[in-house]
């Protein structure tokens, strides 16, 4: 699998880092010069207090340093309230699919506009691909806050040190359907699926394998540790990495059944990726919790506080409406109590976080 965004960010998090250490090179340069210009006799230019005498060395040295912190155009202060947090100069955002529109790429990038005005830092937007592949972009310090589903988030907390922003909720009910085509008429419940080729979407994804999984390992008495082998119950299992293809996989008889979350279903048929009454659904898993955005723990705290707080005040209805599918919607704060169902679903399947 080719992982090219992340290689981007790779290499940009790089010359970044290339660019922090040698302005500090600069830096201390510069405060070494003014140091032994402050000492040497002849050396430099004199600044005369009013009184005609030669200011002291003090005096000099914050003369200069007022001087280069005119140039560079920021105010003191600005500058201090940044170093005394070690804020980044630029954060990364990955919108991660969440399982509601796949296309609402403007609005993300209004989004992150609207967060680097708050947070007064750059902001760079992408957009991800699968969960797994963010979390170890994030545990490798080459993401800074990403969207997840409630399965990813146990495991990008235990990869990547991940913490809760806040949570995401959605204008439809949250839940996996199983589907097939509408015209197959050998399978029309769980237990027909024995022996059919399956569809999940990811390992990470809570409403595309956690989820299903467990309905599937409860309802029909089956060995987590072994569902996914072929010949065990369905003749292959595959992983097609993302809630639309699956659905589409399954219209076209790549698979003969598979597993997505319900809302998709609907959004494809409007957005046209799908005729309407292609598919039908078999059955349903219990309501999941909302996905939630994250953000990596070993950040700034007082990032952290404002980021959250540029969250629960952000109020463009446009982009709840086209992002969330309810204007109406905002995000809201969330705890660890607010996912622990999913942490007790994860112990039944022997799902691990790392």
């Amino acid at each position: 699998m080719e992982n090219s965004w992340l290689l981007e960010m790779v290499q940009w998090k790089e010359q970044k880092e290339m660019r922090r250490k040698n302005n500090k090179v600069c830096a201390a340069a510069l405060t070494m010069i003014i140091g032994i210009m402050a000492v040497l006799p002849g050396c430099g230019p004199t600044v005369r207090a009013e009184n005609g005498s030669a200011p002291d060395a003090a005096q000099e040295v914050n003369t200069a340093q007022e001087g280069n912190g005119a140039q560079d155009g920021s105010t003191a202060q600005e500058g201090t309230d940044l170093q005394a947090e070690d804020w980044p100069e630029e954060i990364t955002v990955v919108q991660m699919p969440n399982e509601n529109n796949p296309n609402v790429g403007q609005k993300h990038e209004e989004f992150s506009r609207a967060m680097e005005e708050a947070l007064g830092i750059k902001v760079k937007e992408m957009e991800g691909t699968e969960y797994s592949v963010g979390i170890e972009g994030m545990a490798s310090g080459n993401i800074d806050v990403m969207l997840v589903s409630p399965m990813s988030y146990y495991q990008a907390k235990e990869r990547a040190n991940a913490q809760l922003l806040v949570s995401t909720p959605m204008a439809s009910e949250y839940y996996t359907a199983f589907i097939t085509q509408a015209d197959n008429e050998e399978i029309n419940t769980l237990e027909d699926l024995k022996g059919k080729t399956f569809a999940f979407v990811d390992q990470a994804s809570s409403s595309g394998y956690m989820y299903p999984k467990a309905k599937l390992v409860n309802e029909l008495s089956l060995d987590p540790d072994l569902l996914e082998n072929s010949g065990y119950f369905f003749d292959t299992v595959a992983f097609a990495g993302q809630h639309p293809s699956v659905a589409t996989g399954v219209a076209m008889g790549d698979y003969d059944a598979g597993a997505v979350a319900a809302s998709v279903i609907d959004q494809m048929v409007q957005a046209g990726a799908l005729e309407d009454g292609k598919l039908k659904v078999i059955d349903r898993t219990d309501t999941i919790p909302n996905p939630a955005y994250v953000v990596r723990g070993d950040l700034p705290e007082s990032l952290k506080a404002k980021l959250k707080e540029f969250f629960l005040n952000y109020s463009d209805a446009s982009y709840f409406e086209e992002v969330h599918g309810d204007p109406s919607i905002r995000f809201i704060d969330v705890s660890e109590e607010d996912y622990k169902v999913v942490y007790d679903t994860l112990e039944a399947l022997h799902i691990e976080g790392e």
